[in-house]
């Protein structure tokens, strides 16, 4: 099961594109809550009812989590210690680990940066902690996935979506959605 958790103030089009295009997919994939509250407010307002508090994910159903940026949404999901928790139970496991935005800052203050490659959303690039920034839009360093923003959002889904689909498959899921790469 892919994971996208959702903490108060996340980048809504950042936490829907990838649940979108992993189900069009195929792909088993469920919103988390942050929190106590199975409905998380956007960083737009737009609430969102997850599937699942974070509290109840089970580690072992986990192939994969993506962290959605936006503040204050970001700040949140560095500060929860379930979601660094399930972050470090992933690289332990060397499962997928995915973050767009302000969120792979995340992944740098735990350190999971340190000498791989990654992106972010323009002004985080300290945040990411020796990492090697690439500046590209999506970019996958192993087992781990990063993007720079919203406008990103569907290339980071295609992405996440051809690690469990392949490349082809993932592209002809946003191909039939009419998106322009």
């Amino acid at each position: 099961m892919v994971y996208v958790l959702l903490a108060e103030g996340f980048e809504e089009i950042e936490a829907i594109a990838p649940v979108d295009v992993l189900r069009r997919a195929g792909v088993d994939v469920a919103t988390a809550a942050v929190g106590k509250d199975y409905t998380v407010k956007g960083a737009h307002g737009i609430p969102l009812k997850a599937d699942i508090l974070l509290s109840d994910v089970k580690d072992a159903d986990v192939d994969a989590v993506v962290l959605p940026g936006g503040m204050p949404g970001t700040k949140n999901l560095d500060e929860s210690e379930d979601v660094r928790g399930l972050v470090r139970y992933c690289a332990d496991k060397h499962k997928l680990i995915c973050a767009i935005c302000a969120a792979p800052s995340v992944l740098g203050h735990m350190r999971l940066l340190v000498g791989r490659k990654a992106t972010c959303f323009p002004g985080f690039e300290g945040e990411l902690h020796s990492s090697i920034f690439t500046g590209a839009s999506v970019t996958k360093d192993g087992n781990i996935i990063t993007a720079d923003g919203p406008g990103s959002a569907v290339n980071f889904a295609e992405a996440i979506a051809a690690e469990f689909v392949g490349n082809d498959a993932a592209r002809r899921v946003t191909d039939s959605m009419q998106c322009r790469f």
